[in-house]
C-alpha cells in the first residue's frame, strides 16, 4: 500500500473555490479500484492549507488515478487557485497491514 499526503497552499480568497473542485476529485477517486481513501482535511489555524490524504492499493493505482479526468479536471481547475506548487510526501504503510483497515467507509463508494 502507498499512502501520500499533498500539501496545498490556497490562494487567499480562493479557498471555498479549492474545496469545491477537490471534494468533485476525492469523491469520484473513491470510485477508483486501486483507491482505499481520498480524505480532504484543513488546518484549523491556515484554513488555505488544506491537506490530501489518499491510499492506494500500490504505485500502480496512484499512477492510473492521474490519468483520469476527474484528476485531470481537478488539476486544471485548482491551478490558478494554490499560492505555490503543491507538495506530495510518499509513505509506506506500517499499520494497518490490511487494506481493509484504510479502506473508506464513505457513501461515495
Amino acid at each position: 500500500m502507498l499512502v501520500v499526503h499533498v500539501h496545498v497552499r490556497i490562494r487567499p480568497g480562493r479557498t471555498e473555490d479549492f474545496l469545491a473542485a477537490t471534494l468533485v476529485n476525492a469523491q469520484a477517486s473513491l470510485g477508483e479500484p486501486g483507491v482505499l481513501r481520498f480524505d480532504v482535511i484543513q488546518d484549523l489555524s491556515d484554513p488555505d492549507h488544506v491537506v490530501l490524504v489518499e491510499v492506494y492499493r500500490d504505485d500502480e493505482a496512484s499512477a492510473a488515478h492521474k490519468l483520469t479526468p476527474h484528476y485531470a479536471t481537478w488539476r486544471d481547475a485548482v491551478a490558478d487557485m494554490m499560492a505555490e506548487p503543491r507538495e506530495s510526501v510518499r509513505y509506506s504503510v506500517v499499520f494497518p497491514v490490511s487494506s481493509q483497515g484504510w479502506a473508506s467507509d464513505s457513501p461515495w463508494q
